[in-house]
């Protein structure tokens, strides 16, 4: 019959077919749904309107868009909840007895086992209304009235069968059907009362109805309320967010205001006057002189109009790239102001970190203790499963505004360095006396102890330091060296280079555990090479981490990254956060778990992480399928060996014993993670893409504008020369381009856009 799975791509909902009852279930039974479902179950209704979702009812448009479809299919999906839990299984058994006469095709229980969801034969002579009616006279039972709408989503669960009760292959016929006839004047359908409609599409964009524009006094013809499925009253508001601060246009800057908005949307409107004055709004209104206010508001719209045609505006594409990460945000489990919840059962080492600080604090410093633990181990691997082997290499960046309390997740790393701080006391005054006895510009009466091992590291070091500890700390055990900052910059003085780019080097060679180090010919310098085992801590705000990391989105260096974050609900200002007493009854607590990370060594496997690893790899690729998202995708492949590696320094501590607390605490972390780096470089990382696309898909011998994109700014057009090979600044080359018609300067973006003239000059 008909089942189709919901997507998102540029934001915008769509479907897909699912033709086989293999691909169905593959989709059902994903480690990620049995994981949404028992937090479901669990209380945590949030994550319901992360489940896969589908449609049983209505055929989508060619390009797969599920909003406006008309065509009813075959099948018709029914809704019936709130049951009582006595009547369960009676209605159950109601079911499944009229099976055939029915046509059932598909039986489930709803996400919050309070009712069914069923699929069957749609009688083509009936309306859908006229078919649930008939369908719940036969069953006894009441429907969601919500269910009346043949575009109607339903939350899948699982392929357990005590959640798929029934599923027949007639479910995946798609021989279409013929539109159903008007319905008749009097049909013999029982008349059933409906239940109120249940807000079962929670965090799926409602349909919204074309209306007229409340602003405008003129009258309109029909017209498309939203592009792709995202209302243009969303996309203006997120224009107004982007551009203008929030603020709608005021007298003294309407005109252009309202002039660079139809600019930004004639394209996704068909370069129609009519669809622009349908969902541009008239800010000159209200006015004492109606009339002039429309005359107004109408020519700045024609005006934008006869503006030359350039192609899809650089705004356009970012507010829409934000609709679109905003949907990746979701399936990450969380919503764009607020990351996954964590999981109400934790493992007991990181309960026991957390349990100082308040809710708001707890994710932040479960995953920024992992640097810390991660010291802990020395001559430790870990198989992953493609056979690469890792050590518990974790870097963890904390991102969150001024005065957020970011500092909550100093105390759990203190406690949990302080015996390494203690070992390094001595070997730092071993090394101070070796100083004194062997002055630096001569000769050395005595070479250094080799036994000295210095683990962590101040935030002022010259490479020469950096370079001898990395190797002492690899000549006594294979251990890690650790640093923690209270700003991300201070990580730039562990180097005497003092920049971003060194330091991005050194997290993409400790992630892999690379060989670093230098040789000096010097009989005094210090020579050596090692493999660079580097864990830290920093914390920072969020313009100074897209500051620091911009040129290091794109080239592996953040994705190496653990990155957490601290968001206050609604955007308020959290009052301080009162901590607990950390005290010695803690640091006892703590201690066994410090040493069994301290006696671990060797090569340690568990099945358990790899299958889970697996799973997650696998859910993650049909996630970013689904969204339509590279960045997901790329940034997923490092999240889950981050992820799977956190799980195996639990397994360790927790005297290798695994158990569903860290299974669940492994899959909460990785979301948590790529949601941070979705929300704060996904529409980086997702532009690079596209531009990086672009540019691999010329070929042969092009001129440089050619191989720029559409819409450019003067540093990429200047790095683009460079790249080719051509010296100067090229601003005599700019300056013929205009000349000759082939771009334009755009005022209001600052950036310069290929014409028609070009695309016909080139054939472009």
């Amino acid at each position: 019959m008909s089942v189709h799975m919901i997507y998102y791509q540029d934001g915008a909902k769509r479907m897909r077919p699912i033709r086989t009852r293999r691909e169905y279930l593959r989709q059902r039974d994903s480690h990620r749904q049995h994981f949404l479902l028992e937090a479901v179950h669990g209380g945590n209704e949030a994550q319901k309107s992360q489940l896969v979702q589908m449609n049983y009812s209505c055929l989508p448009a060619a390009d797969g868009r599920l909003r406006g479809s008309r065509t009813p299919s075959r099948s018709v999906g029914m809704d019936i909840d709130h049951l009582d839990p006595a009547d369960m299984d009676a209605v159950r058994q109601r079911i499944l007895a009229h099976k055939d006469e029915l046509g059932l095709q598909m039986l489930e229980r709803s996400a919050r086992r309070q009712g069914y969801h069923l699929v069957f034969r749609r009688r083509e002579e009936l309306t859908q209304e006229q078919n649930l009616r008939l369908a719940a006279a036969l069953l006894d039972v009441t429907f969601d009235e919500g269910a009346k709408d043949i575009t109607r989503v339903f939350f899948t669960t699982t392929a357990d069968p005590e959640e798929l009760i029934f599923l027949d292959d007639t479910l995946f016929d798609f021989t279409p059907a013929a539109p159903a006839p008007p319905a008749p004047e009097k049909p013999v359908i029982p008349e059933m009362p409906v239940i109120p409609e249940i807000p079962e599409n929670q965090g799926v964009p409602a349909r919204p109805e074309p209306a007229e524009n409340p602003k405008s006094a003129t009258v309109l013809q029909c017209y498309s309320s939203d592009y792709n499925g995202i209302p243009f009253a969303d996309i203006i508001r997120k224009y107004w967010e982007l551009f203008n601060d929030g603020r709608e246009p005021v007298e003294g800057d309407r005109n252009v205001k309202t002039y660079e908005l139809a600019m930004t949307l004639r394209p996704i409107c068909g370069y129609r006057l009519d669809h622009l004055l349908a969902v541009i709004p008239n800010y000159w209104l209200p006015a004492a002189d109606t009339a002039a206010a429309d005359a107004e508001w109408r020519q700045t719209i024609e005006n934008a109009l006869k503006e030359p045609r350039r192609g899809m505006p650089y705004r356009l594409r970012q507010v829409l790239d934000t609709f679109k990460n905003t949907a990746v945000l979701r399936a990450c489990g969380g919503t764009p102001t607020a990351p996954p919840p964590m999981p109400q059962r934790l493992p007991a080492l990181i309960r026991l970190l957390t349990c100082n600080v308040p809710p708001l604090y707890k994710p932040a410093v479960a995953n920024a203790v992992f640097p810390a633990l991660g010291a802990h181990l020395h001559g430790v691997r870990f198989r992953y499963w493609d056979n690469v082997e890792h050590e518990a290499t974790f870097m963890n960046v904390l991102i969150g505004r001024q005065s957020v309390g970011k500092g909550t997740i100093r105390k759990p790393i203190e406690f949990i360095m302080d015996d390494i701080r203690q070992r390094d006391i001595p070997n730092r005054q071993r090394e101070a006396e070796w100083k004194q006895r062997n002055p630096g510009a001569r000769q050395k009466k005595d070479p250094r102890p080799t036994d000295i091992c210095i683990q962590m590291l101040i935030d002022n070091l010259t490479d020469a330091v950096f370079n001898q500890r990395i190797v002492d700390a690899h000549n006594n055990g294979q251990r890690f060296v650790y640093t923690v900052v209270d700003e991300l910059d201070g990580l730039k003085k562990v180097t005497s280079r003092g920049t971003p780019d060194e330091v991005g080097l050194l997290i993409r060679k400790a992630f892999d555990n690379s060989l670093a180090g230098q040789e000096r010919v010097g009989a005094d310098s210090v020579s050596g090479i090692a493999p660079l085992r580097w864990n830290f801590n920093a914390s920072t705000t969020p313009p100074n981490a897209r500051k620091f990391f911009w040129k290091m989105v794109n080239d592996g260096t953040v994705s190496r990254l653990d990155i957490a974050t601290i968001i206050p609900p609604d955007g308020d200002d959290p009052p301080a956060p009162v901590l607990g007493i950390y005290d010695d009854a803690f640091a006892a607590e703590l201690k066994p778990y410090l040493a069994r990370l301290d006696a671990a060594s060797g090569l340690i496997e568990c099945p358990q992480a790899l299958r889970l690893a697996r799973q997650m790899k696998q859910d993650n690729h049909d996630t970013a399928r689904l969204y339509d998202s590279e960045a997901y995708e790329v940034f997923s492949y490092r999240a889950n060996v981050i992820a799977w590696l956190k799980g195996m320094v639990l397994y360790v501590a927790q005297g290798c014993r695994w158990d569903d607390t860290i299974a669940d605490f492994v899959r909460w972390t990785q979301q948590y993670n790529l949601w941070c780096k979705m929300l704060y470089f996904g529409q980086q990382l997702d532009k690079e893409l596209r531009e990086e696309a672009e540019l691999q898909r010329q070929s042969g011998p092009q001129n440089l504008l050619a191989i720029l994109p559409d819409e450019f700014t003067r540093d990429q057009y200047r790095q683009m020369r460079l790249s080719q090979g051509r010296t100067g600044d090229g601003d005599s080359t700019l300056r013929t381009w205009v000349a000759r018609g082939y771009i334009a300067f755009d005022d209001a973006t600052a950036r310069f856009v290929k014409t028609p003239a070009f695309k016909k000059k080139f054939n472009v």
